[in-house]
């Protein structure tokens, strides 16, 4: 892999389908796994086998249909859930098997009731079955975001001598600012033992609303992998958002990492996440919002109609979304008025705009928002034509 080429790992099918209310069946896993090869993804993955009969057959199934990306399932680590794993992955053109153990103090003393020593032995165990079965193994250091780096290498260390390709150095509760997750994957990347030989992946959770910020970090500092989901959805207050992560890539050529997803297809698919889980995304959601490329104030309204770039950053077409949208508001100044109803069949002069102007503020008071309708209606009430 080219060191400028970041590898977008999805787990809107795993992490992303935590979210209460959210579960998917298998038809519709499928369909969006479908979707999620066609978008570029490296890496998809597409659930915990071991944790019900459905999650198994989803897996199986997506690894039969899946052309382009890797099919990962994940594990503790667990030799059953890695035997299951396997099992389900049989089909896929490129399985991934991700295990792993928390190894904060936190995790090692109050949920193991174990010591570091033993937690590095179950470790190198789950990495090495996994890799009986298939190649490529993610390993996760589980709350990596509140593990001691000096320790936190040695984990890494163990494992990659035990085979795995990949690190998955989690924010787990998404507790890190971004200066301490980018000096910790720099840590790793100068003082891990065969770090050359195994991918360093950011799992970043937006507890504190800094998700995207931390994998951004993250791959400045040498990670080579992002794994994120869809709208950004996922366990508590989400995940990295796919979308952001690559916008920002994008708009900042500059860094010179690059992904290879399909921008354009990024509004359609996250209208069928938000579909499928019946979960509403934000208006006001980088990227995929509905108020993403909308404008109501009148002094962006009149920037935006004479240049674009103004005040947008995106050109709404590398998202897949038709335009930007002009809405009015009691907010609005002439120049949006004069767009809007000359799109609807009206070449005002400056005079009439004057005149329809006033009866658009009088009524834009009583409204959230004055749509095409409503503007015939006004001019009318004007009576600037006879």
């Amino acid at each position: 892999m080219s060191d400028t080429q970041i590898q977008i790992f999805d787990t809107t099918l795993r992490d992303g389908e935590q979210v209460p209310g959210c579960k998917l069946n298998t038809p519709q896993k499928i369909i969006i796994a479908k979707q999620l090869d066609l978008l570029g993804v490296d890496v998809i993955e597409a659930g915990f086998p071991v944790s019900s009969p459905g999650d198994f057959k989803s897996v199986e199934e997506i690894s039969k249909i899946v052309k382009n990306a890797t099919v990962c399932g994940l594990t503790r680590s667990v030799e059953n859930d890695i035997k299951v794993a396997a099992e389900a992955l049989k089909y896929a053109k490129k399985p991934r098997i991700h295990t792993g153990i928390g190894t904060s103090d936190s995790h090692i003393i109050h949920k193991f009731k174990s010591n570091k020593e033993a937690i590095i032995e179950r470790a190198v165990r789950a990495v090495s079955y996994a890799k009986s079965f298939v190649e490529d193994v993610e390993f996760y250091a589980e709350d990596a975001g509140r593990t001691d780096n000096e320790y936190l290498a040695r984990v890494c260390e163990a494992v990659i001598k035990a085979g795995a390709t990949v690190l998955n150095i989690p924010d787990t509760t998404g507790y890190c600012l971004p200066q301490e997750y980018g000096a910790k994957i720099k840590y790793l990347k100068e003082n891990v033992k065969g770090i050359d030989k195994a991918i360093i992946s950011c799992h970043c959770h937006n507890d504190l609303g800094l998700a995207t910020a931390n994998s951004i970090e993250g791959i400045i500092n040498g990670a080579r992998q992002i794994e994120c989901t869809i709208n950004g959805i996922g366990e508590r207050a989400g995940n990295t958002a796919l979308e952001e992560v690559v916008m920002i890539l994008k708009q900042h050529p500059y860094l010179n990492l690059d992904t290879n997803i399909n921008t354009t297809m990024l509004y359609g698919i996250s209208q069928l996440v938000s579909e499928s889980m019946g979960i509403y995304t934000q208006p006001n959601k980088a990227i995929v919002g509905a108020n993403a490329f909308a404008h109501s104030s009148g002094i962006h309204q009149d920037g935006v109609i004479k240049n674009r770039e103004t005040y947008e950053i995106i050109d709404p077409k590398d998202v897949g979304v038709t335009e930007s949208a002009i809405v009015l508001t009691a907010r609005s100044g002439r120049a949006a008025l004069a767009y809007r109803a000359k799109n609807v069949g009206f070449e005002l002069t400056k005079l009439e705009l004057d005149i329809v102007y006033a009866e658009f503020l009088t009524f834009a008071d009583t409204k959230k928002e004055v749509i095409d309708s409503d503007i015939h209606q006004i001019i009318e009430t004007s009576k600037i034509y006879k």
